[in-house]
This record gives structure tokens, C-alpha cells and sequence, in this order.
């Protein structure tokens, strides 16, 4: 797994600073921070995917994707709003969703040899149609991302959008005394379904929120979810993206029998999950018409002192711009069309 170059390292912002530079002292806290990885390690972690990489039949994978939407309904009303906490670090990682942190819109986006760019939007009115700035999270569960961003961001302008595969999930979004419907729209909506219409126009959108959601896709699915996406947003407009990497201590749990293909698995509850490298992530992000703004491997030591135990998690963070000449090229073929 590449890692971060030490200029993009030196420039992120850091959640944790807690290093482990005496590996005697590891049960002394609850988690260390950016610890890296040995040959040994990584050879063995390696070796422990493959002896488990025995794919299911197709039939039984069939089932696993005809029932997704079943197995996620399961899971929240069975969890409701226990299984989540808060996400604190989001602010930290993703300055983007904080307050007053909307970009200043350069004068390229706006125009084109002193005039300006046709827009694209149709005159239909939407929910947030009057905002000044809108983030989408998409896989938002029952709104642990939404719901800081709502009480930390007073910005008068901002509008947030989100959506679940699980109506379970929405409903219970929707009945949280936080779900404001004049600055926040919640909706069930399936990612994986490229033709499925989103409840707002294409190149509206300032963010784009993925977090521990596309990898419960089929990698099949992911690229043409992706370039859906991406056309919602306006150009300069970023997507975030928080996931799971390969070799992070969930991947290297899963036994025999739960394999669906390379790196991409089925839990106990019926619910999906792929272990991603950055240049996967990359292909995806770039194949869409978005360029690298970010794109690390975060590694924590998670400790449990009582039982005297190491943990180790892999996560991947990105964040990908829409480039104003593909936003061109799409506006040039929509023209001619």
C-alpha cells in the first residue's frame, strides 16, 4: 500500500498526535497515532487475505446483492441509533464542513473568455434551491456526520442533503428533534443505482460526503455511482471521502466463507464491505473527472489495556475536485445534443 508522499503528510490537517516512539509504552494510552507498518507486518497480513480469499458460489452472492436493502433495514432497526457516535474528528479532517469555510469562487468558474457559463439547472424548484451552499452526504445512517454538521456550521446560507439506501435509516434521520426540513432533506436513495434521480440538478453541489459508505457497494458498481456523483457537483466543487484500507484489522478478521471476490466481503448480518488501496480510489476519482487534492492512508494502534491487545486500523482519506474543463466538455456535449 503507497504511502503519502511527506509533503501532502506535512499539509493534512492532524486528528491525533499521539506517537509511539517507544513501543514499551504501548498499553499506556488507548490509541496511538500514524504508526507504520514493517515488511513483516504487511507480509503477513497479506498472507492471513489470502488463505481466507476463497470466493462464495455466484448463487449465494446473488442473494447477498438481491437482499442488500433487507440486511441494512435489519441492521438499523436493530441498532437505531446505538451502533454510531458522533463523528468529532470531522472538522479536523474535513474543514470543507465547518463553519464559513466556503471557498471564494474564482472568476474562471464563472466565466469563460469575460462571459459567463450557461447553467445547466433547470428552473424546477428543489428542496435548498435558495442556498448559497450545499453539501450532500450520501450513506448517511441515522445522521451521526448530518447532525454535527447542522449544530456546528451557522453558516445562514448552508443547505444538507442526505440519503440512505435503508429507509429505516431516513425514518429515523427524520425523526431525530435535530432534522430541521428548512435546512437539512433527508431521503432514501440507492447509490449503486447509476439511473436512480437525485432530488437535486446537476453542478449544485459544494460537497459531496462519502464516509464508510462505498464500500458497502459491489466493486462493480462503484465507478458508474461515482460519475453520477460527480456530475452534481459544480465545478470546484470537492468530494470527501473516509474508508476502509486494505489490511485493516475488519479485513483481517473475516474467516473462511465470508469471501465475495478480492478484498470484498459479507459480515455476519448480511451487510457487504470492500478494503480499498489509494490508487483504486484514485482510478475512481480520476476516471470521473475529479483531481487529487488528497489522498492518505491514516494507521492507528488501537489498544485495549485490559486485555492486553493491539489492534490495527487501515482507513483511507480522499478529496477530489471537479475540474472546471470537464464541467466544459459536459456543457459542450449537452449543446450539441
Amino acid at each position: 500500500m503507497a504511502a503519502p508522499d511527506s509533503a501532502e503528510a506535512q499539509k493534512r490537517p492532524q486528528f491525533g498526535t499521539r506517537f509511539l516512539t517507544d513501543p514499551r509504552q504501548v498499553f499506556q494510552h488507548n490509541a496511538w497515532d500514524n504508526v507504520e507498518w514493517s515488511a513483516e507486518q504487511e507480509q503477513a497480513a497479506q498472507k492471513k487475505v489470502q488463505e481466507n480469499s476463497q470466493p462464495l458460489p455466484a448463487e449465494k452472492q446473488e442473494e447477498f446483492d438481491n437482499r442488500a436493502n433487507e440486511y441494512w433495514n435489519d441492521f438499523y432497526t436493530i441498532h437505531e441509533n446505538r451502533f454510531f457516535k458522533d463523528r468529532h474528528w470531522l472538522f479536523t479532517e474535513f474543514p470543507e464542513l465547518a463553519p464559513q469555510q466556503k471557498p471564494p469562487q474564482e472568476a474562471e468558474e464563472n466565466l469563460i473568455n469575460g462571459e459567463d457559463v450557461p447553467s445547466t439547472h433547470n428552473d424546477a424548484v428543489f428542496p435548498g434551491a435558495s442556498a448559497s451552499y450545499r453539501i450532500l452526504e450520501v450513506g448517511c445512517g441515522v445522521g451521526n456526520t448530518v447532525f454535527p454538521i447542522l449544530k456546528t456550521n451557522n453558516d445562514p446560507g448552508l443547505f444538507v442533503y442526505c440519503c440512505d439506501f435503508s429507509s429505516t435509516a431516513v425514518d429515523l434521520v427524520k425523526s431525530n428533534p435535530e432534522y430541521d426540513p428548512s435546512c437539512c432533506h433527508a431521503f432514501v436513495h440507492d447509490m449503486s443505482d447509476a439511473s436512480a434521480e437525485y432530488p437535486i440538478p446537476d453542478h449544485s453541489l459544494d460537497v459531496i460526503v462519502l464516509i464508510f459508505v462505498l464500500s458497502a457497494l459491489h466493486p462493480q458498481k462503484m465507478q458508474n455511482s461515482i460519475n453520477r456523483l460527480a456530475r452534481l457537483l459544480k465545478p470546484g466543487g470537492v468530494l470527501l471521502l473516509r474508508d476502509y484500507g486494505r489490511y485493516d484489522m475488519a479485513q483481517l478478521r473475516f474467516k473462511k466463507g465470508r469471501c465475495l471476490s478480492d478484498n470484498f466481503y459479507v459480515r455476519g448480518d448480511g451487510t457487504r464491505v470492500y478494503f480499498f488501496t489509494q490508487d483504486e480510489l484514485h482510478d475512481l476519482f480520476s476516471s470521473a473527472g475529479l483531481e487529487k487534492v488528497q489522498n492518505l492512508v491514516d494507521r492507528r494502534l488501537q489498544v485495549n489495556r485490559g486485555k492486553q491487545l493491539t489492534m490495527y486500523r487501515v482507513w483511507v482519506q480522499c478529496k477530489y475536485r471537479k475540474l472546471l474543463v470537464f464541467f466544459l466538455y459536459f456543457l459542450i456535449y449537452q449543446l450539441q445534443s
